[in-house]
């Protein structure tokens, strides 16, 4: 098994971090209508979201900061992208509030695992196809916004993935629900440890 450090300063970490400064850049550029530089600033994102985790897996670089600088990056691209595409009308602001709201449940959940005793929980492999879905949906959208003769075709393959990652985003989070209410109901002193609750 790899072993996960409490170290902060690596460079998965400095990556992850500079992905997280390029954000409120990314944003600004979405709204301001640039959307080829949105686009650069997502692929940018995307190499060094890669190369961290090669670096990390490569180097044993592995950290509990980087397991939660990594997913928030994620999640905070997804959510600048969303906020962007809608200011600029190009998807209803409704999907902004679906995926949002699944979001914080995910958040009230880790609150109300927290205050038993338990992690996080582990990560459905629902909630990875579902972000990927997205991750691969948002950008689309953003590229026939940047070059008008893809439009048709990237309104089509946008929309397509970004409705099945919504849909998958949304039932990766009601079985999350289950296995909270699973887990919450295990007494800490007689059932199975957290991990073992939480990985089963």
């Amino acid at each position: 098994m790899t072993e996960v450090s409490n170290r902060i300063v690596t460079i998965p970490n400095a990556l992850s971090l500079l992905r997280l400064l390029l954000i409120p850049v990314f944003l600004g550029a979405l709204i301001a209508a640039e959307y080829i530089w949105a686009l650069v600033i997502l692929v940018v994102s995307s190499v060094t979201d890669l190369v961290d985790g090669v670096v990390a897996r490569r180097f044993d670089q592995i950290t509990r900061l980087g397991q939660l600088l990594d997913p928030a990056a994620d999640r905070l691209y997804i959510l600048a992208t969303l906020i962007g595409l809608a200011w600029q009308q190009f998807i209803p602001w409704w999907l902004v509030a679906v995926i949002i709201a699944r979001d914080v449940m995910l958040i009230i959940l880790g609150v109300v695992l927290a205050n038993h005793g338990y992690g996080p929980l582990y990560v459905h492999h629902l909630g990875k196809m579902a972000t990927f879905a997205l991750l691969f949906a948002l950008p689309v959208l953003i590229l026939g916004g940047a070059f008008a003769a893809l439009e048709p075709v990237a309104t089509v393959l946008g929309w397509s993935a970004a409705l099945w990652g919504a849909f998958l985003y949304w039932w990766a989070g009601i079985l999350y629900l289950r296995e909270t209410i699973r887990v919450v109901r295990i007494s800490p002193g007689s059932g199975p440890s957290a991990s073992d609750s939480l990985n089963a």
